[in-house]
Formats: structure tokens, sequence, C-alpha cells
């Protein structure tokens, strides 16, 4: 039986202000690898945006959503998936806290102005209400604080990121005593950080509906390396 491979949490240089890939090299790193499917999780914060003051909504969407269709148009007749995700960090004082978010469209994005500004306690009805799942990132790195359980979907339980400590032992514990699922991701900035997370599934991903269905219904194993 075949195994089809996910990632989880990748950023790319054209967005990603700490990505020092381009989406062409991410794709080209994936495919190597054989992986079938990789959701683009660009850092969606003022962070971001920054750089481009005065941009109105529109051009900020733009600017995120640039890496995304940059690695779609590099994975064209090679096989690979490229899905929509974010990683999201809303504004508020001293808040380092970040959230994978799965089954984002860009017409919400579009459509969110006020995105940003808002608290995860007011984004989890908005993002349920369309359909999208919520994961707070790396838990346990220094600096991040720990959140309702309640409110979210799940954990990233596993960060393969080996330029920070996530404590994933203790994520994983966390997500157990407040049965909430977990996921794994390979955190991608630049090529060493290939394909040592995500999710292993046996039938292909190839939609967002489908990567909601997977991870609702836990049809999924840890990639962890």
């Amino acid at each position: 039986m075949p195994v089809f491979l996910t990632e989880l949490h990748a950023h790319t240089a054209e967005t990603s202000r700490c990505g020092e890939d381009s989406a062409a090299t991410l794709v080209q790193n994936y495919v190597k690898q054989g992986y079938s499917t990789l959701v683009v999780t660009d850092h969606f914060s003022h962070r971001t945006f920054d750089p481009f003051f005065g941009a109105t909504h529109r051009e900020k969407v733009d600017i995120f959503l640039s890496g995304y269709r940059a690695a779609k148009q590099a994975a064209k007749g090679t096989g690979l998936h490229v899905l929509l995700g974010m990683e999201l960090r809303f504004t508020a004082p001293g808040n380092i806290n970040d959230y994978l978010v799965y089954g984002v469209t860009e017409d919400f994005l579009y459509r969110s102005e006020e995105l940003l500004d808002m608290r995860l306690k007011s984004f989890m009805p908005l993002a349920h209400k369309n359909g999208m799942l919520v994961y707070q990132a790396h838990p346990f790195r220094d600096g991040i604080r720990i959140v309702d359980p309640a409110l979210l979907d799940g954990f990233e339980i596993y960060n393969a990121c080996v330029r920070h400590d996530s404590r994933n032992a203790i994520a994983k514990i966390w997500a157990e005593k407040h049965k909430k699922p977990g996921i794994s991701g390979s955190d991608y900035h630049k090529t060493e950080d290939t394909a040592r997370g995500g999710i292993e599934t046996d039938t292909e991903i190839r939609t967002n509906g489908e990567l909601l269905a997977v991870l609702r219904a836990g049809e999924y194993r840890l990639i962890r390396k």
C-alpha cells in the first residue's frame, strides 16, 4: 500500500522575512524527498507587512500570497500538490504566539481586513464558520504564552526546526492532557530543514478539503526526524 507524505509547516523567501529559500527551491526539495503535498504556511503578521508601509489591505494579501503562488507555479508538472495555509500572529503588545491555520482561502484573506487586530478568542468562531482548523505552532518555545486549549483545534507537538528548542515532548504531553490532536511540521526556512516533519497518510491529499478531512478524522501518522 502506498504512503503519501505531506508537509504542514513551510515558509518561502518571497513572503516570510525569515525564509531563506525561494518557493522554487522549496518545491524542488520536497519533490526530491518524495512528498506528495506541501502546505505553504508563510507568516501572516505585521512583521511581514511592515516593510510595505502604506500598502492597501489587498496589496498586503497579494504580498502574503506571493510565496504560495510562486510555489504553485514551480510545482506544475511535478506531481506535488501545493496548498495554502498560514502561520498567523495577532498584533498585541508582547505577543509572539503563532497559529497554523489550514483551510484558509484567498477570498477569506481579501475579505478579512481586521484579521491581525483580532485575538484568538474572537478569531476561532470566524475560522470555524469558514471551515478552517487552527493549531498552536511550537507552543512551548521560549516566549510563547499558554492559551486556553479549549479554544484550539490542536497543537503542533513536533516542530523539527533545529535552530529552536520547541520542547516537543512537553507539547505532546500537553496535547494528550487536554485530549487535543497533535501535528508535525518541519518549519522549513532553508534546505537543511527539508522533510524533517509532516504527516503520512494512506490516501493522497490533493486539496484543502481533503487535508481538513484527514486532520478532522485523525487519519494520519506523524513524521519525526
